[in-house]
């Protein structure tokens, strides 16, 4: 991102997917915007009204044929005159014209993000917006989809703008109480009567905060793993549920010797369902490092899908603290023990692979149910909650009311950068650089 980025610029770029496709939309922006239309279809359109026209360069000669639409600010997405081209999708088409563009005087191709900022900048859109409308071009759900939707309604603002309200409301009384504790219309310690209320409010905003774990789900997938003993079934499993072989299935013991990886679609929601060398006494360097990841990366998951050979069972260590489904596979076999099991299975025939997607669902439903709320959806949001609660938390502990004030300042404040109110030109340059080119 340029270190200056000029208002008096009109920026360009190809806003489409990627080339050859049917139509590609070119979309410029910025107080030249009109001019150019004009001198690319020699016609001056009403706002927000299409029209087909040939686009020429500036000798005149044909470019293509497509429908050109004028939005005039501020009754646009960046909040500026713009233009959008729908032209054919060919490769030298949009050559043609980006390189026409490009030699017009005052234009210049846009930055990764710079429409959506110029957006934000304008007041079009706050940073909460921007993020969820980042995620929703990345979005691969079901899930995913609801949840960036729903998070760039604006209820984010409400909320924090609500109980920012509150925290600069309890602050005044305070401020008032010391400035003008003579005064007959300000009741006596009155501090003592909002620190209830700032008690309050702060479980809500823990609460709030807390809900993260939920979003980081929806937005990068419930962390899976299976973990079973050598030649449970653990590969087959993988293979079954993602459909295809991902995974080297053979009667040899320790085949796996890394974890594997595949993504998967549940209901909705995103799943990363990683495949883990079987957990025995290693008979090498390289399976001992491969055992050590599986049990490392267990301790992390979300959800454990503990695979057991029903025919030879073999104890494997648990993973305390992780949600676990105990599988008990090579049902087909007819084989029985004294184990109790989740769900029973045959990679081989598929039986029970119904009933444990179903349990899977079961397991996944409290994360996509969650994909409507509003819950703090990036890291950013947490710290901040996080920071505000620090400051509250300050202020309920300080003696001074005078320090009690400044600190119910601060939480403030870090609940206003969640949606927008900074000072840091680094923030903006890491969100809007997360966009493609054209966004």
């Amino acid at each position: 991102m340029r270190d200056q980025i000029s208002a008096t610029d009109t920026i360009f770029a190809l806003s489409s997917g990627t080339l050859p496709s049917g139509v590609a939309v070119i979309r410029i922006s910025g107080p030249q915007s009109a001019e150019v239309l004009q001198r690319l279809t020699g016609k001056t359109l009403l706002p927000r009204s299409a029209a087909f026209a040939a686009l020429r360069d500036l000798d005149g000669e044909l470019i293509d044929k497509g429908i050109s639409i004028f939005f005039a600010g501020p009754a646009s997405f960046t909040g500026e005159d713009c233009v959008e081209l729908q032209v054919h999708g060919s490769k030298a088409v949009v050559a043609k014209l980006l390189s026409v563009l490009g030699s017009m005087d005052g234009l210049r191709q846009a930055d990764a993000g710079e429409f959506t900022r110029r957006a934000y900048l304008n007041g079009k859109l706050d940073l909460a917006n921007v993020e969820a409308l980042s995620d929703l071009i990345s979005a691969e759900t079901e899930a995913q989809r609801r949840f960036a939707l729903a998070n760039s309604d604006g209820r984010h603002r409400q909320i924090y703008d609500e109980w920012r309200a509150k925290l600069i409301e309890a602050r005044a009384l305070i401020e008032a109480e010391l400035d003008f504790s003579d005064e007959a219309d300000v009741p006596g310690s009155v501090s003592e009567m909002v620190w209830g209320n700032v008690r309050e409010l702060q479980k809500r905003i823990e609460a709030h905060a807390a809900s993260y774990h939920h979003a980081e789900i929806i937005r990068d997938g419930l962390q899976v793993v299976i973990l079973g003993a050598p030649n449970a079934g653990k590969s087959s499993l993988m293979n079954v549920l993602a459909q295809r072989d991902v995974a080297i299935v053979t009667d040899e013991a320790g085949t796996t010797r890394d974890v594997l990886e595949v993504h998967l679609d549940l209901g909705g929601l995103k799943v990363n369902l990683a495949d883990t060398a079987g957990v025995r006494e290693a008979m090498g360097k390289v399976e001992a490092i491969g055992i050590k990841r599986s049990l490392d990366r267990a301790a992390t998951a979300d959800l454990i899908l503990y695979v057991e050979d029903m025919v030879d069972p073999a104890l494997v260590p648990e993973i305390p603290d992780v949600p676990t489904i105990r599988i008990g596979n090579k049902a087909d076999l007819n084989a029985s023990n004294s184990r109790k099991y989740d769900c029973t299975i045959s990679t081989r025939t598929g039986q029970g692979i119904e009933k444990l997607m179903g349990i899977l669902k079961q397991h996944a439903e409290p994360y996509t149910e969650k994909a409507a709320s509003t819950i703090p959806f990036r890291e950013r949001h947490r710290q901040l909650l996080y920071l505000a609660i620090h400051h509250i938390d300050q202020a309920l502990e300080e003696a001074e009311l005078e320090l009690a004030a400044e600190s119910l300042r601060l939480a403030s404040d870090s609940l206003s950068r969640i949606c927008g109110k900074v000072d840091v030109e680094d923030l903006l340059d890491s969100i809007f650089s997360k966009f493609c080119i054209g966004k």
